[in-house]
């Protein structure tokens, strides 16, 4: 007995999909923002390069430890002993402390010791 082999595509007919004749149309630009919202974005971006500040401020050891203190005390400890921390660190930090936690807060506060 001998069995013939056949195709694969003996038993499975092949099926050719349809081309697709158009193309998918491109979503037009969103218009830019404007008034209030362009002030919210522009002062979005400035509250992120200021807090960046203060995060490379607080990986910077030449200033000392900054685990279990606030950064403006961090600041402070730094210029007792002379190792001239950064002027604008404080003024940012004189600033929003009392506004923004986020400000106030080392880079390192979120970690339990």
């Amino acid at each position: 007995m001998t069995t013939k082999r056949g195709l694969i595509t003996d038993t499975f007919k092949v099926v050719k999909k349809a081309k697709r004749s158009r193309k998918r149309e491109k979503m037009p630009p969103s218009p830019p923002q404007k008034g209030e919202q362009q002030l919210e974005a522009k002062a979005e971006t400035e509250r992120e390069k200021e807090l960046q500040k203060l995060r490379q401020f607080d990986l910077d050891w030449r200033f000392g430890p900054c685990t279990g203190i606030t950064r403006l005390q961090r600041w402070e400890r730094a210029k007792l002993h002379g190792l001239n921390p950064p002027e604008e660190i404080r003024d940012l930090l004189l600033l929003r402390i009392h506004t923004d936690p986020e400000y106030n807060q080392s880079l390192w506060s979120d970690y339990h010791l």
